[in-house]
């Protein structure tokens, strides 16, 4: 059990590096690059004068191609570290912050490819993978006694509910991020009308469709925590900062949901909605340190 345990760790340090050189990959081709051009002129005496002039333009596609690769690279190791850690603890790994963040990481990076690939559009990578990155980041800064494969504490024990619980979180979270990524990258391409970026309006679909994958999902989190707190606290509800925190998630969401669907808001409220509803999500996400409560098992 402690080789596969390693070998996960390690697979998780190679995904760390495809993440970091993908979201560089990823954010070189959303930027551009600049490209100088020199003009000659003659002047009236017959002497020359060169002139250069900054022009702002498209990077290749080379780039987003590399990003790509490297994502779908940063994916898999990320897999195998989520494998080969779920055979050494004949269980899925979401029982504290290492395991959660660590599954986290290929969530997000799976929901970013899945989306690239229905969309056909690489921007949304300098943003999404940038998120997963610097959640691999965070998960280096973690104490190495959380990598140790521990028996569950009996709140934990319920494993097929924790599971579709924790999982369902998982991949909220994974989506609400792409929808995050969306809102800005239109706020980008509306105000400054960059030709290379994505067109708004298709901007503003993929956030609507990312939230409702999202938005069951995170509607299940809470039905099933309901359930799951029934049987190993005895409420279904206690209003635990991490409960709370996961309801106002919900009704960000539901506003934004309502707002654009039967109100018909579309554009830069809608934008502005995503980027504080995934400013909820991390507070869901980190919320143990700062308020503890019955959630605080997770190893924080």
């Amino acid at each position: 059990m402690e080789a596969l345990v390693k070998l996960s760790f390690y697979c998780f340090a190679a995904s760390s590096i495809s993440l970091g050189a993908a979201a560089l990959s990823y954010i070189a081709f959303s930027v551009g690059r600049v490209r100088v051009q020199r003009t000659t002129l003659a002047t009236t005496t017959g002497a020359t004068v060169t002139a250069s002039r900054a022009q702002f333009g498209p990077s290749s596609q080379a780039a987003g191609r590399f990003g790509t690769l490297l994502a779908s690279f940063g994916a898999f190791f990320a897999f195998l570290a989520v494998l080969l850690r779920t055979i050494a603890a004949e269980r899925v790994p979401l029982s504290n912050m290492y395991e959660f963040s660590l599954t986290f990481v290929f969530a997000i990076s799976l929901v970013y490819l899945v989306f690239e690939r229905m969309y056909g559009i690489r921007q949304l990578g300098s943003i999404v993978l940038s998120i997963a990155f610097l959640m691999t980041v965070y998960i280096w800064s973690l104490s190495p006694a959380l990598r140790e494969v521990d028996p569950l504490i009996p709140a934990l024990q319920a494993r097929p509910i924790m599971t579709a619980h924790v999982s369902s979180a998982i991949f909220a979270y994974a989506t609400f991020a792409v929808s995050f990524a969306a809102a800005i990258m239109f706020l980008i391409a509306n105000r400054w009308r960059v030709s290379w970026l994505p067109s708004p309006d298709l901007l503003d679909d993929i956030a609507f469709n990312a939230v409702t994958i999202g938005f069951p999902l995170l509607s299940l989190v809470l039905i099933l925590g309901s359930i799951w707190a029934h049987d190993a606290w005895g409420v279904y509800w206690s209003w635990d900062p991490k409960e709370t925190a996961a309801l106002f998630t919900w009704l960000v969401y539901a506003v934004y949901l309502h707002t654009r669907t039967l109100r018909g808001w579309r554009g830069q409220r809608s934008a502005v909605i995503l980027l504080f509803g995934f400013g909820a999500v991390m507070f869901t996400y980190y919320g143990n340190y700062f308020f503890g409560g019955l959630h605080a098992y997770g190893g924080v």
